[in-house]
């Protein structure tokens, strides 16, 4: 898995969340969405692993997380991160439902309103996450 294939399986997995919340599966859509931002923060990773370094252990290690907010951490992106969120008050409620997304949703019904307010926070082509990583990928 590189950097690449991360980018397509975020765009991909994004994709999904919208054709899935068309159908009315909002529990799948919300675990998609949230899938699209850890392999899009992922890719981000990737993109500073050196070819040819030999890789930190504790870095390599907490990447393997489903923590978005960990892996804003790994990926070195907190001072941007930060400086978003100051200057656009929608990527901030939008970071604040992400965050609250975890892995352990798949055993979770957040329901249609949930599912619909993350796939919109992960998507907006001005203010979603997705969109701020991929200046950072």
């Amino acid at each position: 898995m590189n950097r690449i294939d991360l980018q397509e399986l975020s765009k991909i997995r994004l994709k999904e969340a919208h054709a899935l919340l068309r159908l009315g599966l909002s529990d799948g859509a919300y675990y998609l969405a949230g899938y699209s931002v850890e392999c899009a923060i992922k890719a981000v990773i990737a993109k500073k692993t050196n070819r040819g370094d030999f890789p930190d252990k504790k870095r390599v290690d907490s990447s393997y997380t489903h923590s978005l907010k960990d892996l804003i951490r790994v990926a070195e992106l907190e001072y941007a991160h930060a400086a978003k969120i100051a200057e656009d008050p929608l990527f901030k409620k939008y970071w604040d439902v992400a965050q609250a997304w975890s892995e352990q949703s798949r055993y979770q019904r957040p329901g249609p309103a949930s599912a619909k307010l993350l796939v919109s926070a992960v998507g907006d082509r001005r203010h979603g996450i997705i969109s701020w990583l991929k200046l950072h990928w």
